[in-house]
């Protein structure tokens, strides 16, 4: 019998495993140099798939990061190095199939953003938070004091 403990344990690796689990790529995919397969991973861990555009191509199930995955195996056993891959993959799709693209003129301004906004926020802020200098009122002169006296007494409009 076992133990609620020992079933604890098991719930928790299990539950530890799931992710892994749930890659999308297919058993007909994996290439069997398992060196190969290994670099095949790499790449495709860093390439955004075009449909999900949050994923990785090795995450998602979309036919387009299958045709990806598989592009990437192709051209791995034609001999290529890492770097060409990418370089053949950025070529063909732009800097937006990698999850981390690289910092230059192209992509300046989605790099740049965030601290602008950041700025800009907080600039508002700082002016929204202060308080403008308030003048103090003039005092009534005898004339308005006596005509606002005349208006409360008589209760009539002005």
């Amino acid at each position: 019998m076992t133990s609620p403990r020992r079933m604890l344990l098991l719930s928790i690796v299990l539950v530890g495993l799931a992710p892994s689990l749930a890659w999308a790529v297919q058993p007909d995919e994996v290439l069997p140099d398992p060196k190969l397969e290994a670099r095949a991973r790499a790449i495709s861990a860093g390439l955004r798939c075009l449909v999900c555009q949050n994923q990785s191509i090795d995450d998602s199930n979309a036919e387009l990061a299958r045709d990806l995955r598989l592009l990437v195996r192709e051209r791995l056993n034609l001999s290529e190095s890492d770097e060409q891959v990418r370089a053949f993959l950025v070529k063909r799709y732009g800097n937006f199939i990698l999850l981390k693209p690289p910092f230059d003129l192209d992509t300046a301004f989605l790099w740049g953003m965030p601290p602008l906004v950041l700025v800009a926020g907080g600039i508002a802020l700082l002016f929204g938070l202060r308080r403008p200098q308030s003048t103090p009122a003039a005092p009534l002169s005898q004339a308005e004091r006596d005509r606002l006296a005349a208006v409360l007494d008589a209760d009539t409009p002005l």
